[in-house]
């Protein structure tokens, strides 16, 4: 198994076509289907189906996949390793939930992306257990979190700023004129709420509300923050979101803060990564950038 085979094969799974891979990688088709045919004896798998013109992955390729990716990535960062070079180059790939995607990760992305233009960059979006996940397995260089201080024994966390969480609803909702709002309030009302898997703020949200006795009318859950806002302003119910996510829509008025009185939720944007992980150029250039964006 050669990474050189390891490379075709994972151009071939991108592109879902020996002929596209063959082009892209600049070989000549047979020696592109001779390398996937060694690769298939060496291993004694099937790789691919062929259906028509297009291949698609067997269950046996689609677990090589992972395993190669990171072989590339590994074997890149030995190399860049070796010689000393300083020039953030390569490829450097991002875990984030969506919120920071959206509200503090796109001006991280293009200053990088204009300083450090040889590097390709690639953003992966899921749930806080989804990218602690994917940072063990080394399918991520760096992950961007939203939650409370994390202190795990096989990563470097670093906390960004603190982030407050804001009680919202639309305009014509009788809570928007109660202040002090406490939790109990909260009794009997309608939630929109974000997907459960591994939220924070959700946890602590739910947590709070139990304390206090109050049981909601009813949850609806969505995956999309920009969802739960336009139902929010439509009046569905009220929600619970990082406030970076909507201070646009409550300076405009489309949305109203509820005046909460609720305990901090101790809730922070941090940056991770593996305490074993090479600090290439390109992760060192990210780690930096992401500092100065996100502390400032």
């Amino acid at each position: 198994m050669e990474l050189q085979q390891l490379k075709t094969f994972v151009t071939i799974a991108k592109v879902g076509s020996f002929t596209k891979a063959a082009e892209l990688l600049d070989y000549a088709q047979s020696s592109v289907s001779g390398q996937i045919r060694i690769l298939e004896e060496d291993l004694e798998i099937r790789l691919f189906e062929r259906l028509g013109r297009e291949v698609v992955l067997t269950e046996e390729g689609k677990r090589l996949l992972t395993y190669a990716e990171q072989m590339l990535k590994l074997a890149e960062e030995t190399k860049d390793s070796i010689t000393g070079s300083s020039v953030p180059k390569g490829t450097l790939t991002i875990g984030a939930p969506e919120t920071l995607s959206i509200y503090r990760l796109p001006g991280i992305l293009q200053e990088y992306h204009k300083r450090f233009p040889k590097v390709k960059l690639v953003l992966k979006l899921g749930s806080c257990c989804d990218i602690l996940d994917w940072l063990r397995k080394n399918i991520i260089d760096i992950a961007f979190l939203l939650d409370t201080p994390l202190n795990i024994s096989d990563f470097i966390s670093e906390s960004m700023c603190h982030e407050e969480i804001s009680l919202i609803a639309g305009n014509n909702h009788a809570l928007i004129n109660k202040n002090p709002l406490n939790s109990i309030d909260l009794d009997g009302e309608d939630l929109i709420l974000v997907e459960e898997d591994g939220c924070c703020y959700r946890t602590r949200f739910e947590s709070l509300l139990a304390e206090s006795g109050a049981r909601p009318g009813s949850i609806q859950e969505f995956g999309n923050v920009e969802t739960i806002k336009k139902c929010v302003v439509s009046g569905l119910g009220i929600s619970i979101l990082p406030r970076i996510a909507v201070e646009k829509e409550c300076l405009s008025g489309q949305l109203n803060e509820l005046a909460w009185n609720a305990p901090d939720f101790n809730i922070y944007t941090q940056i991770l990564y593996r305490k074993n992980k090479w600090l290439s150029p390109a992760l060192s250039a990210m780690i930096e950038l992401s500092r100065k964006h996100i502390s400032d």
